[in-house]
């Protein structure tokens, strides 16, 4: 076995770095990429997230090393010990992502190193002594969050250090533009700005009977490199339940007016695995599951991963 050192993330590591993370975003997102600039920007802080990234205290990026060549890194974060800080997030550390190269050939025992990477994770944490842990997979492109199914390595390696299941699964769906229904009705089609993305509003007779935001800019600034052609859909609201099919198969064709517009070709949507009804509605009008994803790993206990802080990278 080749020897591993683990040790924290240099600038002259980017492009080992986002290959190694573009390779995770690609096996979820077809086609999926970010630039290096935009992987340096989201280790430096998540600054689109307004709501937990101001109660980040720490982070630290650390990598594992094999023959010069960087095969594992994790994202680390610390929340702060104040009363800001959500109660759920309070005195919290976070792997916000840790992933590897699988073995090959000529690196047989990347798994090795991964354990060993993870191991410094612990110790860094033991170090800033936080209450819990909380791991996660997301990365700075759309749809890849928790640990999607296409990560078994990654998941196993979890579990195998203790991590409980996941505390829910999510579904992210996606479908072409192309492929979307465009129904006619008497309807209103009223565009304003939304909370999360352009609204398009259904309205009958001066009231509005429900609304689906999609958002476009999931490429904004440095983040992302190849995700011009995707957009996803942020709210989709209907005021009477019993019109639900009716109005969403509406809104669907209405944004997907919109999306060809501004030049989208795919577009991404979300359900919680603990209500099929909501990713089932969507494969009706031509939806498809891209991905499922465990989100909510804990560990409570740092001691069976690492034995002290002093081991901290």
């Amino acid at each position: 076995m080749s020897q591993v050192r683990v040790r924290p993330f240099q600038r002259t590591d980017r492009e080992q770095v986002t290959a190694l993370v573009n390779a995770h975003i690609a096996a979820v997102i077809p086609g999926g990429s970010i630039s290096v600039n935009g992987l340096l920007s989201f280790l430096e802080g998540e600054s689109g997230e307004y709501v937990t990234n101001p109660w980040v205290a720490e982070r630290v990026t650390l990598v594992a090393e094999q023959k010069n060549r960087i095969v594992a890194t994790a994202h680390l974060l610390r929340y702060a010990d104040d009363p800001k800080v959500g109660s759920t997030y309070r005195n919290v550390g976070e792997i916000l992502f840790l992933v590897f190269w699988p073995p090959s050939t000529l690196f047989p025992d990347t798994e090795k190193a991964a354990r060993e990477l993870l191991a410094g994770c612990a110790a860094r944490l033991h170090s800033w002594r936080v209450a819990s842990v909380f791991a996660d997979g997301t990365l700075p492109a759309p749809g890849v969050f928790g640990v999607p199914e296409q990560w078994p390595h990654v998941r196993e390696l979890y579990r195998e250090h203790g991590f409980t299941e996941p505390m829910r699964t999510e579904l992210v769906l996606f479908a072409r533009v192309a492929d979307l229904e465009r129904p006619r009705s008497e309807l209103a089609a009223v565009r304003t700005v939304g909370i999360c993305g352009t609204r398009i509003s259904a309205v009958e007779n001066g009231a509005t009977l429900g609304f689906i935001e999609v958002d476009t800019n999931l490429d904004s600034g440095p983040r992302a490199a190849r995700f011009g052609s995707w957009a996803d859909i942020g709210n989709l609201h209907i005021e009477k339940p019993k019109r639900r099919p009716e109005l969403t198969g509406w809104l669907l064709g209405q944004a997907a007016d919109w999306l060809e517009l501004a030049g989208a070709t795919h577009l991404l949507s979300y359900a919680n695995a603990e209500f099929p009804a909501e990713a089932t509605l969507l494969e009706t009008f031509g939806f498809r599951l891209l991905t499922s994803v465990g989100r909510g790993y804990t560990l409570q206990q740092l001691g069976g991963v690492v034995g002290n802080e002093a081991n901290a990278v």
